[in-house]
């Protein structure tokens, strides 16, 4: 551990097929809002120096003279693909140089990690929220919010990082101009570990089938009761998937009309002490749930048909982290 520049630095290495004390090859100074890295390039690598990389950032500048080669790399931090993590002292800032004889998707043959740490400064918080805009005929202009906050939901979250089987608080709320109330649900949310979601991309259930809540059944995940009907509060448990790895939340947010919920319009809980399914706004309904154990579908075009157009929007949370250390 060592201090430069007045910053924190952590330099761990990692290598493949290279002895340890390779570390004296690599040097980091890690800036204000960047980071130099200069690296003294093994002979069997200097071959092609495109397949040196600082994350996805080739060399800033690369030579190769009698007494050795050497690839510099000078990039700020919200460039090459560089991970920032928030814990509640510090802003973390993680990236890996590899040495890729081969394209991908074959592994690098050299990996050593790098790490910045900086003091958080005061009043910073990461930036959660996702926000959007759309109309549903006869209620306005609709603004949707969604936003990791602190453990009581007071103000944003402090910190992207969470132990496994703490809880993470998610808000989601509308806002319309229209005086008559709409109720706010979340009809589906997977985890990730892309911001895009692509055919072949891993994810993990949160909510699905139309409202269910279909982590609860392994974790103590569940909807919290409401304050207003235009927002919903998610107690979502850490959980193993992706762990240590960036994570992001995706839900299709959904507003509509609360006084027709239906099989497909609801928000179901998972009872672990009944083993049964509630609906979250009206547990005498809880029948509505009941195809949270099959799939859950309309019954004919009556309820959309005598109802306002709903309004369906996607949203992206994170990046997160889960970790089996404590913070």
């Amino acid at each position: 551990m060592k201090y430069l520049l007045g910053f924190l630095v952590f330099a761990i290495a990692t290598a493949f097929d290279v002895s340890e004390d390779s570390n004296g090859d690599i040097q980091i100074t890690c800036e204000e809002r960047s980071v130099h890295v200069k690296w003294k390039v093994d002979k069997t690598m200097t071959g092609n120096p495109t397949r040196l990389f600082l994350g996805s950032c080739f060399p800033s500048q690369f030579s190769n003279a009698s007494n050795g080669a050497e690839a510099d790399f000078y990039y700020p931090l919200n460039a090459c693909d560089f991970r920032r993590m928030a814990t509640w002292k510090y802003l973390v800032y993680e990236n890996k140089l590899t040495y890729r004889p081969l394209p991908k998707p074959s592994p690098p043959s050299f990996s050593y990690p790098i790490r910045c740490v900086y003091d958080r400064p005061k009043g910073w918080t990461p930036t959660f929220q996702s926000s959007s805009t759309g109309v549903i005929q006869g209620h306005g202009e609709l603004a949707f919010h969604m936003a990791i906050l602190n453990y009581d939901f007071s103000g944003p979250a402090e910190s992207n990082v969470f132990q496994l089987g703490s809880f993470v608080p998610i808000w989601a709320g509308v806002n319309q101009q229209a005086h008559q109330p709409l109720l706010l649900l979340l009809e589906e949310c997977v985890a990730s570990t892309t911001l895009e979601m692509y055919p072949d991309t891993l994810t993990y259930p949160l909510i699905t089938n139309k409202g269910c809540l279909v982590d609860g059944k392994k974790s103590f995940s569940k909807f919290l009761p409401r304050y207003h009907s235009s927002s919903i509060l998610l107690h979502l448990q850490a959980f193993r998937f992706a762990v240590g790895q960036d994570v992001y939340i995706h839900c299709k947010l959904v507003a509509w009309d609360p006084d027709l919920l239906n099989e497909e319009k609801k928000a179901c809980n998972y009872n672990k002490a009944t083993g049964e399914w509630e609906l979250l706004d009206d547990p005498f309904q809880s029948s509505l749930c009941q195809c949270c154990e099959s799939t859950c579908q309309g019954r004919g075009k009556r309820d959309t048909d005598s109802a306002p157009q709903g309004l369906v929007l996607k949203s992206v949370l994170g990046p997160l982290t889960f970790t089996e250390d404590s913070l």
